[in-house]
C-alpha cells in the first residue's frame, strides 16, 4: 500500500493501524459509526448560508466575505482541502478587499461535521493568516472538537483515495 499522504505527520504507529483498518475492510465501517450521513449543503448560496452562520456568531467584526463557494479544482491542483483569498484592489481613492472562500467540491458529499471544520479553518484565516497558536486556539473556539474532526476528516480523504465514496447513493449500493 503507498503512503498515507493525508496521515504522514502521524505516528508511525497510527499509519499502520489506518493501514490494518483499510487491509481488513473495516474503515468504511468505521467513519459509518461515527459520522453515519453526509450533509445536506449542496451549493454555493447554501455554503455561504452555513459559513455565515459561523461568522457572524464567533467573528462578526472580521470583514466581510465576498465569495464563499465550492471549487472542483482545489483538491487536485493545490492539494488543499479549502482556500481562503484576499485581494485589495483601488477603486476611484478607495482601496477595497475581497475575503473568498473556496472549499474543495470533495465535501459536497461528506459529513456536516467535517464541512463545519473546514469552514471554521478557512474562517480563522480571517483573523490569522498563519498556522500558529492563535489560529488553532480560535478553530478551537468555534469547534471545540476542532482536532479530532480534522483526524477523521484525514481519515474520510484516505478512504476516498484508497477505497472510494463513503456515502454511496441507492443506484451505487446495489
Amino acid at each position: 500500500m503507498s503512503s498515507l499522504k493525508y496521515l504522514k505527520h502521524y505516528s508511525q504507529e497510527l499509519q499502520a493501524q489506518i493501514t490494518q483498518l483499510i487491509e481488513s475492510e473495516k474503515l468504511t465501517k468505521h467513519i459509518l459509526k461515527h459520522y453515519p450521513t453526509p450533509h445536506q449543503v449542496s451549493n454555493d448560496k447554501m455554503l455561504r448560508e452555513f459559513t455565515l452562520e459561523f461568522k457572524n456568531r464567533y467573528i462578526k467584526k472580521s470583514d466581510p466575505l465576498s465569495k464563499v463557494i465550492y471549487d472542483n479544482k482545489i483538491h487536485v491542483v493545490n492539494n488543499a482541502l479549502g482556500l481562503h483569498s484576499y485581494a485589495s484592489r483601488v477603486q476611484g481613492n478607495k482601496l477595497k478587499s475581497k475575503n473568498e472562500i473556496r472549499i474543495s467540491s470533495v465535501f459536497k458529499k461528506a459529513p456536516e461535521a467535517f464541512l463545519q471544520m473546514i469552514v471554521v479553518h478557512e474562517l480563522a484565516h480571517l483573523k490569522e493568516k498563519d498556522h500558529n497558536k492563535a489560529f488553532y486556539k480560535l478553530c478551537c473556539h468555534m469547534l471545540p472538537n476542532y482536532h479530532q474532526l480534522e483526524f477523521d476528516m484525514r481519515l474520510y480523504l484516505t478512504h476516498l483515495e484508497f477505497i472510494g465514496e463513503v456515502y454511496l447513493s441507492e443506484e451505487q449500493s446495489r
